[in-house]
């Protein structure tokens, strides 16, 4: 199985996880939700769909009336045809989800594992950020040095070219940082058990309630991407309106 297909039989298992869909609806989830499988084409997915199904991880099922089937089979049209995870499909699918080794690292394969991070165990979403953060360090670190001894000889064109590629890798790796502090933040606040959660939890701003990235919800949604926590003030505690008396309350003086 080549990295790629490996890769698309991962996403569809994920997205079918929430929910069955016909192959047009597939496809256009893919296209809208992982942008990296713009460039497959139903030639491709079905395929896909088909070693699933052989698999044991999908199961089909018509995605219309009996009548509706038969007359779309008359009329020489396809009938629709429903794709369901199975239960042993579920557990394949959560089976690849720990997986946090160095293929989780790379760029397509990173973007899918990040599309369901919503679906993920926090430990294994740090290890595949942190993975990620490694591996584009050394990334960046051999392109300085590369830029470094090639300086003299580039054009200003292919020179800008060389700083637009790394500027693109430092942006990815400070966002990285950022989505690491957020886990580790939550994962903090998880950890320790006292006034400060149940302050958290209630609503009310806790001591250690101060500044910083808000971690993501560990919450199963639609489109498999991580929903950024709750909204603070600028100290970091939730905004909170003061209370006024009512005039016309008889118990205010």
């Amino acid at each position: 199985m080549s990295r790629r297909s490996g890769i698309l039989e991962f996403a569809v298992l994920g997205l079918l996880r929430e929910s069955p869909m016909h192959g047009y609806e597939l496809r256009k989830r893919l296209n809208t939700s992982l942008g990296i499988f713009r460039a497959f084409s139903y030639g491709t997915l079905y395929p896909c769909l088909k070693t699933l199904v052989a698999s044991g991880w999908l199961i089909e099922e018509p995605g219309s009336a009996p009548e509706e089937a038969l007359a779309a089979s008359l009329a020489g049209r396809r009938a629709k045809i429903v794709y369901r995870l199975t239960a042993e499909g579920k557990e394949h699918f959560e089976e690849l989800l720990s997986h946090a080794g160095p293929d989780a690292w790379e760029d397509e394969h990173f973007a899918a594992r990040f599309a369901f991070f919503g679906q993920t165990e926090r430990e294994v979403r740090m290890r595949v950020l942190e993975g990620r953060r490694s591996r584009l360090e050394e990334r960046l670190e051999k392109m300085r040095g590369s830029l470094a001894r090639t300086r003299e000889r580039l054009d200003d064109y292919t020179l800008e070219l060389q700083r637009h590629g790394m500027e693109s890798v430092e942006r990815e790796v400070r966002w990285l940082n950022e989505l690491i502090e957020s886990e580790r933040a939550g994962r903090d606040r998880r950890g320790s058990a006292g006034p400060e959660d149940s302050a958290e939890r209630s609503g009310a701003p806790g001591p250690s309630d101060g500044a910083g990235p808000r971690p993501f919800h560990d919450t199963d949604h639609t489109d498999g991407l991580p929903r950024p926590g709750g909204a603070a003030t600028a100290e970091g505690s939730p905004s909170r309106r003061p209370h006024t008396p009512d005039p016309s309350d008889g118990r205010t003086k």
